[in-house]
């Protein structure tokens, strides 16, 4: 008997359902607690061997919980790569039948490696960082409109910048003390930042938003964050090489890295100086010493070592 996936299409208020054996029915639910709990009901008696979720900017979040604690064997994909596969299997209409469809042959095709949860500590975290994330962008969009703000709005932008920069602090703190209330994350931290360039934001967005660190290989973490270049060939015609989807905040996080580190890691200099005298543009030096770094500190949590000059 051939093992079933199943491919559920997420919007904000309902869910489709469809699998890939012709004898179970396509079925959508709500996306609410009823809806949740009927959805799971009717999901356990399948047996599914993967049942696949496209990331959608946070509406999937609670499917994926609801899932997950009824034990069933639930995956995030990435939407990007459920569109490229939905466009070489010729599907041009897009319902969200036909999407839960694509994304359960999608799941047959790939079969996507089922990865632990973050536990709700950790879910707390990186709701903290987000936020953390967001906060410090209004805060930048304030102050470019003080540059050109007139005399009376100036004093509103102000006023408003003050308050964003008090709830900044608030945010640091309480990320300081989850980090301090967890020994385990306390020594990944100090982990991380014994690496030159990674300093306890990084760190902190790190164990955060990649709790896969340390469990996966270095072709596989680089691939997670979107570090992992993929490049564009046909016959003997090679186009340039690119890097993208993943994480973006990590990969974010991991550039800021990168450019300290080339200028204040011995190794990582070096890497980045070598690259550059070969010829490679200096971006594309910085996204290599990006990727470096990223298997260094995957190898650091993995091996629970800190930074030593022979770790690079």
């Amino acid at each position: 008997m051939d093992a079933l996936y199943i491919g559920i299409d997420v919007s904000k208020d309902r869910l489709d359902v469809a699998t890939t054996s012709p004898s179970v029915v396509a079925f959508h639910v709500p996306r609410n607690h009823d809806g949740l709990v009927d959805l799971a009901e009717r999901l356990k008696p399948l047996g599914a061997e993967r049942i696949a979720l496209e990331a959608t900017g946070g509406f999937e979040t609670v499917v994926v919980a609801a899932l997950a604690a009824a034990a069933l064997p639930v995956v995030v994909v990435n939407p990007a790569q459920v569109r490229a596969f939905a466009r070489a299997l010729g599907k041009r209409a897009k319902t969200d039948p036909i999407d839960a469809a694509v994304i359960a042959r999608f799941a047959e095709a790939t079969r996507p490696d089922l990865r632990p949860l973050a536990d709700a500590e950790t879910e707390a975290l990186s709701d903290l960082v987000t936020r953390r994330r967001q906060i410090v962008a209004m805060i930048g969009a304030e102050n470019q409109r003080l540059k050109r703000a007139t005399t009376r709005a100036t004093k509103s932008i102000r006023r408003l910048l003050k308050a964003l920069e008090k709830e900044l602090a608030d945010i640091d703190q309480d990320i300081d003390d989850s980090i301090r209330r967890s020994p385990n994350w306390l020594e990944k931290v100090e982990l991380l930042k014994s690496v030159p360039g990674i300093g306890d934001q990084i760190a902190r967005t790190l164990i955060a938003e990649l709790p896969e660190l340390g469990t996966l290989d270095r072709h596989q973490i680089a691939a997670l964050v979107g570090l992992a270049p993929w490049t564009r060939q046909s016959g003997q015609w090679r186009g340039k090489s690119f890097i993208g989807g993943g994480r973006a905040a990590v990969r974010a996080a991991l550039y800021m890295g990168a450019l300290v580190a080339a200028r204040h890691n011995p190794s990582l200099k070096a890497f980045r100086d070598r690259l550059v005298d070969h010829g490679k543009p200096k971006l594309v030096a910085i996204i290599a010493v990006a990727r470096k770094l990223i298997t260094i500190l995957n190898a650091l949590i993995r091996d629970n070592q800190p930074w030593r000059e022979q770790n690079a």
